[in-house]
């Protein structure tokens, strides 16, 4: 039988996409009584398959929460997730066993520990007015309005997330505070529990080579282009669709609805690599920020038994 634990310990594995983060989190479940979370925006959707890097074969070995959560045309944003995963924390306390959030949705991380900074409802009006002004005045139209509105927002939202770049103007127009420092008032307090931070990064050359290969599988493995063919043409899931704005996801449905930069399937492919790539640059830089973090190698012998061992000395009393 496992030992209770003594205090409410959250584990929380993270670092940019393609580091091996879900190898690393089955590799610590096979040696603790942890529960599996996934922290990532896109695998909550069912039929979602090609490009999210969902866990599979001997990854399923050990159940994951939050992975096929909600059908593609329900979306979820930051509120909506943070509430499931707290409902997931207090599963896996209840049954004596140590939740292991695992994944690259930093925004996602970042407000469950801290905790969800009070903004205003979606207005969706508001919202509906705002993506036609960037459908009108062309792509990063709004991003450049963001940089004058909410500076520090802009900076680490890409100029093709338009999901939370609206957001961001919304807060700003309906409230006059910027998002940012919304956000800032909230996520600079201290954690709701006691948390071991596992980072896991890679030298970026092998970073790079990793992301360009696992990008190839999407398209000629998994059937990318077919499965968004796919998708676009299911009732009540729209091109503006949450669970259509993911990397892979957009730039595909673009192609194929002629709005894309990249002429061949080729171009295709190094286009959602660069995306890909770009990303995990944002994500190394955010999650830098994730201090005191055990930062790690995934590749190294030690590795699993390093983050096993910081997990084993918060679980003492």
């Amino acid at each position: 039988m496992e030992r209770a634990l003594s205090r409410p310990l959250v584990v929380a594995v993270f670092g940019p996409t393609a580091a091996g983060k879900t190898a690393f989190a089955c590799a610590l479940a096979d040696r603790l009584p942890c529960r599996l979370i996934s922290c990532d925006a896109f695998q909550v959707y069912r039929g979602l398959d090609a490009a999210t890097a969902k866990p599979e074969g001997e990854e399923r070995r050990h159940a994951w929460a939050l992975v096929d959560w909600v059908e593609p045309d329900d979306p979820v944003d930051l509120a909506r997730w943070v509430a499931a995963a707290e409902r997931e924390l207090e599963r896996a306390w209840a049954a004596g066993r140590i939740p292991l959030v695992v994944g690259g949705t930093g925004m996602y991380l970042r407000g469950l520990l801290k905790g969800v900074a009070a903004a205003p409802r979606r207005d969706p009006a508001l919202r509906e007015r705002l993506e036609r002004l960037e459908a009108v005045r062309g792509p990063g139209f709004l991003h450049r309005v963001l940089r004058r509105l909410d500076p520090p927002l802009a900076g680490r939202v890409a100029p093709r997330d338009l999901k939370r770049i609206v957001r961001g103007l919304e807060v700003r127009l309906a409230t006059g505070r910027p998002l940012s420092a919304i956000q800032a008032g909230r996520w600079q307090g201290p954690d709701r529990w006691p948390v071991v931070r596992i980072g896991l990064d890679l030298p970026r050359d092998v970073l790079d080579e990793r992301i360009g290969q696992r990008v190839r599988r999407f398209f000629h493995e998994r059937d990318l282009v077919g499965e968004v063919e796919r998708l676009r043409r299911r009732p009540g899931l729209g091109p503006g669709a949450n669970a259509l704005r993911g990397i892979g996801y957009a730039e595909t449905l673009a192609w194929l609805e002629g709005r894309s930069e990249a002429g061949s399937l080729d171009e295709l492919v190094e286009l959602v690599a660069r995306n890909t790539r770009r990303y995990a640059r944002r994500q190394r830089t955010w999650f830098r920020r994730e201090v005191p973090a055990l930062w790690l190698d995934p590749r190294a012998p030690d590795a699993v038994d390093r983050a096993a061992a910081e997990i084993e000395r918060a679980r003492r009393p």
